[in-house]
């Protein structure tokens, strides 16, 4: 029987499909990877914002954690919405005593509608006890501001941040930058930095208000390749690919900012065979 590649999203669930737990399973399934997923917070939101958080306790995070390394093993596990100081603790304390390959830390802090995802507290708690155990860390340019406090005011001073979140122990750093010029560039850069090398991923700007999900969607399709045993260049330009056919084919749904179509870059795939 051929090898199934399992991944593990650790995440935040949104209501509105669009986002967290729920983009990341449907990014899994679409790469051909088996996910589960360990359930952080409950949020009531849509395309317009988040209306409640109900964050869940510890001690539930924890038995679902050891629920999946008890019967599963998973080739690949993305960080996304943490929440409290408490949360991250109970999940790095994990991770070290169980080591997993190809740990992708997407670090949410802010909502697509401007809510705070990440409490004030947890932010060193992040830096202290979750960085060094990146593989892979994808902030967008705010969060990866917010994690070092530098500013992002260009190619050089991206590098600076890359360079100083990788002191504090992550060993590839990628920058999202589809925030860069108040997202209204013409192009949407990705800057990566791994410890021996360093590349920019681009792709022309599609103006489009379905944004919704797209930081989760691209770290999800990252870790799935990851997990399929894929180099980590290789991962990244699947992973961008994945979200610019994710992004360039909306699907129109919802008032504010909608999701993005996670089914189109396997139909793209299928046109050019």
């Amino acid at each position: 029987m051929a090898h199934i590649a399992q991944a593990l999203t650790i995440a935040g669930s949104d209501s509105g499909g669009g986002a967290g737990i729920q983009a990341d399973l449907k990014t899994f399934q679409m790469q051909n990877v088996f996910g589960m997923s360990v359930i952080t917070a409950v949020t009531a939101q849509n395309t317009l914002g988040v209306t409640d958080i109900h964050l869940i306790p510890p001690k539930t995070i924890e038995a679902q954690l050891n629920a999946i390394i008890a019967d599963f093993t998973p080739n690949a596990v993305k960080l996304g919405m943490l929440g409290t100081a408490e949360i991250i603790h109970t999940v790095a304390t994990f991770l070290k005593a169980h080591p997993i390959s190809n740990i992708v830390i997407d670090p949410v802090m802010i909502a697509k509608g401007g809510a705070s995802l990440l409490e004030q507290s947890a932010i060193n708690a992040m830096r202290e006890q979750l960085l060094p155990l990146a593989d892979v860390l994808t902030p967008n340019l705010p969060e990866a501001e917010a994690l070092t406090g530098l500013k992002a005011e260009d190619q050089h001073s991206i590098q600076k941040i890359a360079e100083h979140l990788q002191q504090m122990g992550a060993k590839t750093v990628i920058i999202k930058g589809g925030h860069q010029q108040d997202s209204k560039s013409t192009v949407c850069q990705d800057f990566i930095f791994t410890p021996t090398q360093s590349f920019i991923l681009e792709s022309p700007r599609f103006n489009t208000p379905h944004t919704h999900g797209t930081g989760c969607t691209f770290s999800a399709c990252l870790t799935a390749e990851l997990a399929k045993g894929q180099s980590l260049e290789q991962a990244c330009k699947t992973a961008k690919a994945f979200i610019t056919s994710a992004i360039t084919h909306p699907l129109n749904i919802g008032h504010g900012h909608g999701p993005t179509n996670h089914w189109a870059y396997s139909q793209e795939q299928k046109n050019y065979e």
